[in-house]
Parts: C-alpha cells; sequence; structure tokens
C-alpha cells in the first residue's frame, strides 16, 4: 500500500489493508448490517492503522445532517462562559456531535459574522446568546436554534434557557440580610445590557418588600470584567459612607476587581468591605478571602440548551423559557454584622 505523510489516508487504503473491496470498507465505516462481524472488526483495525477518518462533510450533504452544533457565547475568557461551553459540549458528544464556539465579544457586528459562519460551516443548528435587541439576524439565520441568558428573555417566541436571575439574586440579598447587611452598594453591567436591569429590579423588590427605599442604594456600572469592577469600586470608595461597606457585584470577575480595588485603598476584606459576587466561577474560590457568590448553572444550561436544540433539530420544540436555580457558595468576603446594631432603611447605612 502506498503512503505519504503528506497525504491524508482514503477508503482505498482502509480497503488494501483489510483486503476488502472499497464497497465492502464503507459499508463497514457507515454501520451497515450486511457485513460479518469479522470483516466490520478487519476494517475498523486498518482504518485505526491507517489514521482514516470519515469525511463528515461528504456524509452530512448526504444525510442531511453535519454532526455539528454551534455555540455563540458573548466572552470565552469568562470562566462563567466557558462552564456553559463545556456543558453544551458534553451534551453533544453524548450523540456523537460536535460543538464549533465563537465569542461574540458584545458586538452585534461580530455576532452576525458569527451566524454567517455557522451557516456556512453547515451546522445542524446554534446555540445563541443574543447581543442585539433586532431579531433580523436570527430570523435570516435559517436553521433551528435554541436561545440562552438574559437576553433570551425579548424572544417569548423561541426556545430558550437561562439562570433564574430573580431568584438569584432574592438568595443573595437575603443572605446579606442574614449577615446584618441591610442597604448593599451595588456593582452593575452597562446600561444597554437586559441582565443589569433584570438585577437591579430584583433587587429594588427585595427591598421594596422589606420596606427599604432603594433610592438609598449607591449604584456604579461598569464592564463585565476585573478591570471594570476595579474602576467602579474606586468610584464607590470615593463616596462618602458611613460604617461597614457591603456590595454586590452583578458577576464573579467584577467581585474580584473590586476586592483588588479594596486592597488598594489599604483597606481589608471582609473587615473594612464586604463583598458578594454573582456566577460561582471557580477562580472565587482562590481569592484571598474566598469568595462569597451565587452560583449560576453553567454547565446546565448548556446541557439543557442541546437538549433543546436536538428537540429543535428533530422538529419537536417547546419554545418556552426554561429557568435554571442558582445557588449560595459562602466564603469569607462577607463580615457577620448580624449582632450589630441593626442599619436598616436610612440614608447612607451600609452604602458607599
Amino acid at each position: 500500500m502506498s503512503s505519504s505523510r503528506n497525504r491524508r489516508p482514503t477508503i482505498i487504503d482502509v480497503a488494501e489493508r483489510a483486503g476488502v473491496s472499497k464497497s465492502t470498507a464503507a459499508r463497514a465505516l457507515a454501520g451497515s448490517s450486511n457485513i460479518t462481524e469479522e470483516t466490520r472488526e478487519r476494517v475498523l483495525k486498518a482504518a485505526t492503522t491507517v489514521g482514516y477518518e470519515r469525511n463528515h462533510l461528504a456524509v452530512g450533504m448526504r444525510s442531511g445532517r453535519s454532526g455539528l452544533l454551534g455555540l455563540v457565547i458573548p466572552d470565552i475568557t469568562n470562566p462563567f462562559w466557558a462552564d456553559v461551553a463545556r456543558g453544551a459540549q458534553d451534551k453533544a458528544a453524548e450523540s456523537g456531535g460536535s460543538l464549533l464556539v465563537f465569542s461574540s465579544d458584545w458586538d452585534v457586528v461580530k455576532e452576525a459574522a458569527h451566524l454567517g459562519a455557522l451557516r456556512r460551516a453547515r451546522v445542524d443548528g446554534a446555540i445563541i446568546n443574543p447581543v442585539a435587541d433586532s431579531f433580523d439576524d436570527l430570523d435570516r439565520f435559517g436553521l433551528p436554534f435554541v436561545l440562552i441568558g438574559s437576553s433570551a428573555e425579548r424572544f417569548a417566541e423561541t426556545s430558550s434557557v437561562g439562570s433564574d436571575i430573580a431568584q438569584a439574586v432574592r438568595l443573595g440579598m437575603d443572605h446579606l440580610v442574614s449577615k446584618g447587611h441591610y442597604a448593599p452598594s451595588l456593582i452593575l453591567g452597562p446600561k444597554n445590557r437586559l441582565a443589569r436591569a433584570r438585577f437591579l429590579r430584583s433587587v429594588h423588590e427585595h427591598c421594596v418588600a422589606r420596606d427599604i427605599d432603594p433610592a438609598i442604594l449607591a449604584v456604579e456600572d461598569g464592564e463585565y470584567t476585573v478591570e471594570g469592577g476595579r474602576i467602579a469600586m474606586r468610584r464607590l470608595l470615593e463616596r462618602a459612607h458611613v460604617g461597614h461597606v457591603c456590595v454586590f457585584a452583578a458577576n464573579d470577575m467584577m467581585a474580584m476587581g473590586a476586592m483588588m480595588a479594596v486592597r488598594e485603598a489599604g483597606l481589608r476584606c471582609p473587615e473594612d468591605v464586604s463583598i458578594i459576587g454573582f456566577d460561582g466561577i471557580p477562580s472565587g474560590e482562590f481569592t484571598w478571602p474566598g469568595l462569597t457568590t451565587i452560583a449560576k448553572p453553567g454547565r446546565g444550561l448548556g446541557e439543557r440548551a442541546v437538549e433543546g436544540l436536538f428537540n429543535e433539530i428533530e422538529h419537536r420544540p417547546e419554545h418556552r423559557r426554561i429557568y435554571l436555580p442558582c445557588r449560595l457558595i459562602e466564603r469569607g468576603s462577607l463580615a457577620d454584622l448580624s449582632t450589630a446594631t441593626p442599619q436598616r432603611a436610612v440614608a447612607g447605612a451600609g452604602r458607599v
């Protein structure tokens, strides 16, 4: 059998190695039942020996399926979204599928380009965290898709999966109250993000239910990054404040940036400033002190999204929003002020 280091092995190479015809080798590799087990094993062994891989694009063109799924997430550098991708990849692999991952960087132009690339790649469908408010690019996508994240709530007629943000914020606020922090300052994302609005609305609802005026809460906005949290925390520390400072950050990366700003200001966490994050990324365990956070089910979100996408591909769409619950991870970044005199709804109490 001729071979070349620069040539991809073909079905002919496999057939020659196994001592069968090309058509017999092809049927064996396709899983045909019209082949003896002894022949099938010989062909599979030959394929492994010569390093043969099936041309999945050609197979997909014949079957109408490529076995490829797409995933468009907003920030591949954020460990939370990496966890989502891992869950989606593992679930896809259970059915023999593969995942193509793109990062939109919260950019509508990049998002549109990625959707075009997925169409050209002949994926069977895609999971998308939408950046744009417009449905135009998704209408033109022309393939089955499922939406994920807070932004997906804009599209009520589309199947989507997301964390239960209202439940998560209530969980965080209840925990803060149990530690004596009644009116935390907030570090939130940019004003043009739906996730920010939902987070803030849930905080306000919690305050109103406890007869606390939401207007007394100090709020700073920033990018959903470590540096964004660092800058926002610096601005909070520049404000006049009374007593202990408590901060609820909209994601863990911002919370870790806030911790950096506290140290840079010569203050200590949690002795001077208490901080709670949101997302539950693994690196929060290794900060000092460890970051108390509300963990979103990143991997579970990716898994459920793939399940929903398979339903779309098989024409069994549910077209509903699935909310996954979040959980509290308690570490050392919150001081326990519950035995101190309560700092209830007075302007400036417990705020920056």
